[in-house]
């Protein structure tokens, strides 16, 4: 398993995510995480309208990759640490988790004015 073929992986996520496809995401799991996927599926911020990989790094000797996917949604922005090995000769997450999480604040409408148009309200 090599930094390129988990990068692949990673961003297949990524596409999926943003494609409404939880159940090819569900297919990158290992066989661990698909007996019970409603754990990893809460943690995801769905529908997303966008994901990115952040980062990916490699322990050592590559028997295991961490992947930082970056995932937005309408109500929320997540950082999820995605743990990879190699299983069957496939990359597949066997770990992942909350590095961050913050939620959209919806901004107040702006005020207006007397003829119908709209300005900051400062």
């Amino acid at each position: 398993m090599t930094e390129e073929e988990v990068r692949e992986r990673a961003v297949a996520v990524c596409q999926a995510l943003v494609g409404g496809d939880v159940e090819r995401v569900i297919g990158m799991l290992s066989e661990e995480l698909r007996r019970n996927p409603g754990e990893v599926v809460a943690m995801l911020p769905l529908p997303a309208l966008e994901a990115t990989v952040g980062s990916i790094e490699g322990a050592s000797g590559g028997a295991a990759y961490v992947a930082v996917l970056d995932v937005t949604s309408e109500s929320e922005r997540v950082e999820l640490q995605t743990r990879w090995k190699d299983r069957n000769g496939e990359p597949r997450i066997v770990e992942v988790s909350h590095l961050s999480r913050v939620e959209h604040v919806e901004e107040a409408p702006a005020a207006e004015d007397a003829e119908g148009t709209t300005e900051d309200a400062t």
